[in-house]
C-alpha cells in the first residue's frame, strides 16, 4: 500500500530526482538573487519537464517531486509549487483562449505565474477579501491591494480574486486573470525572511473584462479553495524534504565530530536526540504519503487527513531543524550553511496555506462532523478559513 512502502520504482526515481536537484538545479539556485524571481531556475525546470508533472501527476507522485526537490534545492521545489498555484486556476477555470495564451509558457517556465489572494486585512479568514471589483459597463474595476504575494510584482500575470457582491462573503468573490502590464497595477518587493520573491501589489481602477474571468462571477472562492485544496497535500512534502535534507546533515556531523574522547554520536543524549529527529521525520512523510494516497482517491475524508499531514510534516520540519542546527553549534548559523539555509526556510510552511493554528480547527471540526455531533469546539467558522493564506506561496 503506499500509505507505508513507496513501490521500488518510485523510490528509485525520487533518488534521481534529489541528485538532479542538488546537480543541475542548485548551481542555478545559487546564481539567483534573493528575492527576485530566478527566471533561467524556472525554465531548467520547465526544460526538464519538471513543471509539466506539476500539472498532469496525481497528488502522491506530486508529493515526491516537491518531497525530492526540497531535499536537494529549497528554491527550485518553491519555484515549481508558485507555477502551479498561480496557474492551476487557469488550467481549473480558465477559457481557451486564457489556456492556450498562458499555460505553455507556464509549462516551459516562460511565463512567471502568481497567486494573489491574501490582503493585508485578509489572511486566515480568505473569505474577508476587500479588494473590489466595481462595474464598469460590461467589465469591472479593480481597486484595491494585495500582499504577500509570492512572485509579486515580477510575475508575468496574477490570478486575482476580487469582491464583486454577488453575495455576502465568500459567494459575492470572483477570480480574475490579470497580466501584469494592465494600467493601474503596481507592485513592490517586500523583504522577508524566505529568499523567495514576495511582494504588494496594487489596484488603482485596473481594467478586466469578460474576457479576464476565470470561472463564473460569484465564483471564485471555491476556485481559490480548489486550488489550494489541490497542493495544500504536497505542501508537507516540502517539509519533510527539509527534515529530511537536515537529519542527514546531523547523522553525518555527528558521527565524525570528535568530543570529549570519541564523537558526538557516542553521548547518549546526541543518539537520542537524532532517533527522535528520524522517527518524526518518517512519521510525517508517512502520513503525507497517506494524505495524499487518499486525495487520489477521493476518499470521504481527505480533508481531515490532509490538515493532519499539512500540521504534523511542518511543525517536524521546524523541530528537526532546529535540533540539527543546536548539534552543529555556530557553524550551522554561518551564512551559506545549508543549515542556516533551511533555518529561514523551514519557518514559512507553518502559516502559508493554512496555519498550523487552522489545521487544527479544521481537524477539530472534522472530527465532530464525522462523529453527528455539536461542534463543541467552536469551529463551525472553519469553512471561512480554511484556505488559509496569509502568506500564501
Amino acid at each position: 500500500m503506499p500509505e507505508f512502502a513507496l513501490e521500488k520504482e518510485q523510490e528509485e526515481r525520487a533518488g534521481r530526482l534529489r541528485a538532479l536537484a542538488a546537480e543541475r538545479l542548485h548551481p542555478l539556485a545559487a546564481r539567483g538573487e534573493p528575492g527576485r524571481v530566478n527566471r533561467p531556475l524556472l525554465a531548467a525546470l520547465g526544460e526538464l519537464g519538471l513543471l509539466e508533472r506539476l500539472f498532469d501527476s496525481g497528488a502522491l507522485e506530486l508529493c515526491l517531486l516537491r518531497e525530492s526537490l526540497a531535499y536537494g534545492c529549497t528554491e527550485a521545489e518553491t519555484a515549481l509549487a508558485l507555477q502551479g498555484l498561480g496557474g492551476f486556476p487557469v488550467v481549473r477555470g480558465g477559457s481557451a483562449a486564457q489556456r492556450e495564451r498562458w499555460l505553455p509558457a507556464v509549462r516551459r517556465g516562460a511565463a512567471v505565474a502568481a497567486f494573489a489572494l491574501s490582503e493585508p486585512g485578509a489572511g486566515s479568514d480568505a473569505a474577508a477579501l476587500a479588494l473590489r471589483a466595481e462595474p464598469d459597463g460590461e467589465g469591472w474595476r479593480l481597486t484595491g491591494e494585495k500582499r504577500w504575494i509570492s512572485n509579486a510584482p515580477e510575475a508575468d500575470f496574477y490570478t486575482v480574486f476580487a469582491r464583486t457582491g454577488e453575495a455576502a462573503g465568500a459567494r459575492g468573490v470572483t477570480a480574475f486573470l490579470v497580466p501584469a502590464d494592465r494600467p493601474g497595477l503596481t507592485g513592490e518587493g517586500l523583504e522577508m525572511l524566505s529568499p523567495h520573491p514576495i511582494g504588494a501589489l496594487a489596484f488603482d481602477g485596473v481594467p478586466v473584462g469578460p474576457a479576464d474571468l476565470l470561472g463564473e462571477p460569484g465564483r471564485g472562492f471555491r476556485l481559490a479553495m480548489d486550488t489550494l485544496n489541490r497542493f495544500r497535500p504536497s505542501v508537507g512534502a516540502f517539509a519533510v524534504g527539509m527534515a529530511r535534507a537536515a537529519l542527514d546533515a546531523a547523522v553525518a556531523h555527528t558521527a565524525r565530530r570528535e568530543a570529549f574522547g570519541g564523537v558526538l554520536g557516542d553521548l547518549q543524549a546526541v543518539a537520542h536526540r537524532i532517533a527522535e529527529m528520524a522517527t518524526r521525520t518518517e512519521a510525517a512523510r508517512l502520513l503525507v504519503h497517506a494524505a495524499a494516497a487518499a486525495y487520489d482517491a477521493g476518499a470521504p475524508d481527505v480533508a481531515r487527513r490532509v490538515a493532519m499531514a499539512k500540521l504534523l510534516a511542518t511543525e517536524t520540519a521546524q523541530y528537526v531543524v532546529d535540533h540539527a542546527v543546536q548539534l552543529h553549534g555556530a557553524r550551522a548559523l554561518q551564512r551559506g550553511h545549508l543549515l542556516e539555509h533551511l533555518y529561514r526556510e523551514v519557518r514559512a510552511p507553518r502559516i502559508y496555506e493554512g496555519a498550523s493554528e487552522v489545521q487544527r480547527t479544521i481537524i477539530a471540526r472534522e472530527l465532530y462532523r464525522e462523529a453527528g455531533v455539536a461542534d463543541t469546539a467552536g469551529t463551525a467558522g472553519a469553512v471561512g478559513v480554511a484556505g488559509a493564506v496569509e502568506g500564501v506561496r
